[in-house]
């Protein structure tokens, strides 16, 4: 099997010594994904909307890189600050994801890479071209 590291260009978690991800054979297995722009800074400080958006927008990002999509994700786990949030969860799971929906672990947890990041997605989806199952 065939085993790629998957690189997006500028890549912000170079300076943790971190993979946006890996493309084994057919399955993509994509780190955690958070409200950071280009330069790894993290936006939308205090706006839980903003930085789920941002997240989203970049695990969609590492997955184009990889040969896949968001249609293709089968599992995400999603790390909240606030569980208060989890009904906007639910919304942008509807926004960003299709029918039928990924298997998803939602957590609560105190703290993120940052004191401020209020959201984490990591995701393992099907590349495009071995993904007809989905369809």
């Amino acid at each position: 099997m065939k085993i790629s590291q998957i690189k997006i260009n500028p890549d912000p978690y170079q300076p943790f010594r971190l993979a946006q991800g890996y493309r084994a054979g057919d399955l993509l297995f994509i780190s955690g994904q958070t409200a950071i722009d280009d330069h790894g800074q993290l936006i939308g400080i205090g706006d839980f909307d903003k930085q789920a958006t941002q997240a989203f927008e970049n695990l969609e990002r590492v997955l184009k890189a990889g040969g896949s999509s968001l249609k293709n994700v089968i599992k995400v786990t999603i790390l909240l600050k606030d569980m208060g949030n989890f009904n906007k969860i639910v919304a942008l799971r509807g926004k960003y994801f299709t029918a039928p929906y990924p298997a998803d672990t939602i957590l609560e947890v105190s703290s993120l890479y940052s004191p401020d990041a209020l959201i984490e997605i990591e995701a393992v989806a099907v590349a495009d071209d071995a993904a007809e199952w989905k369809q």
